[in-house]
């Protein structure tokens, strides 16, 4: 059995109204280093076979909006 992170994160272009929260939040409890936050999420998939090209296919056509976020797969390939 193999296991594949699928991790998956907004354009660059877009506003993430999430990370600027958690940024404002962590500079309000003094860590004033903070100057940006961006949120994202990380998917685990365990599979039973790893075959080329098939996590890249799942992350086109469910596990990421193309339109606005991007992904990076690590595990497999």
């Amino acid at each position: 059995m193999a296991t594949v992170r699928v991790f998956v994160t907004l354009k660059p272009s877009l506003l993430d109204s999430a990370g600027r929260t958690v940024a404002d939040a962590l500079q309000g409890l003094g860590f004033d280093e903070v100057q940006n936050a961006r949120i994202g999420k990380v998917i685990e998939l365990e599979l039973s076979d790893v075959r080329p090209g098939r996590v890249e296919e799942m992350a086109k056509k469910l596990l990421a909006n193309s339109v606005i976020e991007n992904y990076r797969i690590e595990g497999a390939e």
